[in-house]
């Protein structure tokens, strides 16, 4: 329920980012018509007023007009439900913009390398500039651990004793050309053989799958899809595809580690998706496990206690109905940069200047432009910034990505004020963490 409501929260304050995406569920078997319809239509009661639309059950011939890819052999019909959909990077740029409209100071590249204590209290943080090798010492009132799979390491900084909070999983997906589910509708696999749904979704002109449920115990900034993953994932959507994808198919493969919060469950797809907050002894704040959907709730709810365990005025939480960097609802989905939002008319005029309107590479639908716009405006700082996160590059097209990266590199270089050294650096240390997208067969 609560998922629900900060779903339409969000398509409401950052209408350029989330769509409404139509989902289908095909059944192939005589029960699962009424027993996901039934289930579907309890998920439009729970979505109440901030629904994206209704459920309806459609006919083998419907499914097909939505999914003409979809396997017909044995095909009695499907259901059809709506969720929301957006860019999780592209979210993360417009809240870091917003923050510093209200009047955040946003760090880029910086680790915390210890906590600055007054007895056993903290009063604030050691912080390492990663990119001029920088130290600083910031005091703060409160610190907030909010770092994902890497709580435990902050919180261990606190105490070296501390208990282990965090249970990563790792999740992973594939990306196929558009060819392999025309159309905008999604296909939703309700069981697979670990017991996970699957998904095949519209993204960006390409078709993204996934995803997986896999235990790792060690934690990674960059996590490296295994064979196992990606096997798995060709295997199941072949079962209800026409075109079976084939490794040289596959135009990037992408992995993630889930931050879930420890329990006694034994398997990771059981454990609960909600956040916690725990306070340590020396004052410090980590906000655990939590999924995108809920980012808003998680931070008003630590924020208020943060508040309150700082000494400050009380005051009503505005994030429900303050409009996130972009918003606007007149956006097009059908624009490949329709998630710039109210910023898309200046990346345009950008575009005129010299140069600017070059794609990065013909399998991709970047230009130059949208690099410059990132030095300028998003705080990109590397080309690994520009071509997995501002624009999705990597993540569309591994190979397209790597063959674009000198090009980026140069007209960063011209932004920033660096030299070809910086040049040839960036885009050295780019290819080799680049190469862990391509869908390499031995792997494992």
């Amino acid at each position: 329920m609560e998922a629900l409501k900060e779903r339409g929260i969000l398509k409401k304050n950052a209408a350029h980012l989330v769509k409404n995406q139509s989902f289908i569920v095909p059944n192939y078997k005589w029960w699962e018509g009424p027993y996901y319809g039934i289930g579907l239509k309890v998920y439009d009661w729970m979505s109440g007023s901030l629904g994206l639309g209704p459920s309806e059950i459609l006919s083998k011939e419907e499914v097909l007009q939505h999914a003409p890819s979809l396997d017909a052999e044995g095909l009695r019909g499907g259901v059809l439900y709506h969720d929301g959909q957006f860019d999780d990077a592209r979210l993360a740029i417009n809240l870091a913009q917003t923050a510093a409209e209200q009047g955040a100071v946003i760090i880029n590249y910086c680790k915390i390398s210890g906590f600055i204590k007054n007895g056993t209290r903290i009063i604030g943080v050691k912080a390492e500039d990663q990119l001029q090798n920088n130290t600083y010492h910031v005091h703060s009132r409160c610190v907030i651990n909010a770092t994902g799979v890497f709580s435990d390491n902050l919180q261990q900084l606190d105490e070296i004793d501390k208990e282990i909070t965090i249970t990563p999983s790792q999740g992973i997906h594939l990306v196929f050309d558009k060819s392999f589910l025309p159309g905008n509708s999604a296909i939703m696999v309700p069981h697979t053989d670990d017991g996970r749904v699957l998904f095949a979704v519209p993204w960006h002109n390409r078709i993204i799958v996934g995803t997986t449920d896999t235990p790792v115990s060690q934690i990674t900034s960059e996590p490296v899809a295994l064979k196992s993953e990606i096997d798995f994932i060709r295997e199941h959507i072949a079962r209800y595809l026409t075109k079976e994808p084939s490794y040289d198919d596959i135009k990037s493969v992408f992995a993630g580690l889930r931050p879930l919060v420890k329990n006694t469950a034994k398997k990771t797809a059981a454990i609960s998706r909600d956040h916690s907050i725990v306070i340590s002894n020396s004052g410090l704040i980590s906000v655990l496990g939590g999924k995108w959907t809920t980012y808003r709730k998680m931070a008003e709810d630590v924020i208020n206690l943060a508040a309150i365990k700082s000494g400050l005025a009380q005051r009503q939480c505005k994030t429900k109905d303050l409009e996130l960097h972009g918003n606007d609802s007149s956006a097009s989905v059908d624009d490949y940069n329709y998630y710039y939002g109210s910023d898309r008319n200046d990346v345009e005029k950008l575009s005129l200047e010299s140069g600017y309107s070059t794609l990065l590479h013909p399998d991709l639908p970047y230009r130059v432009a949208d690099v410059i716009w990132s030095v300028r405006n998003e705080y990109s700082m590397t080309v690994e910034d520009v071509l997995s996160r501002r624009t999705r590059s990597l993540l569309l097209d591994a190979k397209a990505a790597m063959a674009a990266a000198p090009l980026v590199a140069q007209y960063m270089a011209i932004e920033l004020g660096k030299g070809i050294e910086w040049e040839a650096t960036q885009v050295e240390e780019f290819t080799a963490m680049a190469v862990n997208y391509l869908p390499i067969e031995n792997n494992s």
